[in-house]
């Protein structure tokens, strides 16, 4: 079972930026398409943004369009989000899913279609 452990989270005012962490415990993550949803209070959790297995593909939802940006490497994924906005307020989980049939440029929208997921780190944008 692997164990993904985000950080980066915190509290900024409207116009900040933050960059969110997640990591696995014990492995890599080369093998994974990684992705980042986000949960607002009383709304369903929601798609940010995910990342190819090779890199070389990356999906967001339309609400961080050119503000959030999601990188990879080795063993660590980034969410990268600048411009925030009080409406980004959430806990933010990175997922990953395994990729061993699909092409290295998949990217899994959905939230079942991710194998492992992080506890979330809380991510405060005051107006």
């Amino acid at each position: 079972q692997m164990q993904l452990v985000e950080s980066g989270g915190g509290s900024v005012q409207a116009g900040g930026s933050l960059k969110l962490s997640c990591a696995a415990s014990g492995r890599t993550l080369s093998s994974y398409a990684m992705g980042w949803f986000r949960q607002a209070p009383g709304k369903e959790r929601e798609f940010v943004m995910g990342i190819s297995k090779s890199a070389g593909n990356t999906y967001y939802a339309d609400s961080v369009k050119g503000r959030f940006t999601i990188s990879r490497d080795k063993n660590t994924v980034y969410l990268q989000m600048d411009s925030l906005k009080p409406e980004d307020t959430a806990v933010y989980y990175c997922a990953a899913r395994i990729i061993t049939s699909f092409p290295s440029d998949y990217v899994p929208l959905k939230q079942d279609e991710y194998m492992y997921w992080g506890q979330g780190t809380q991510v405060t944008v005051s107006s």
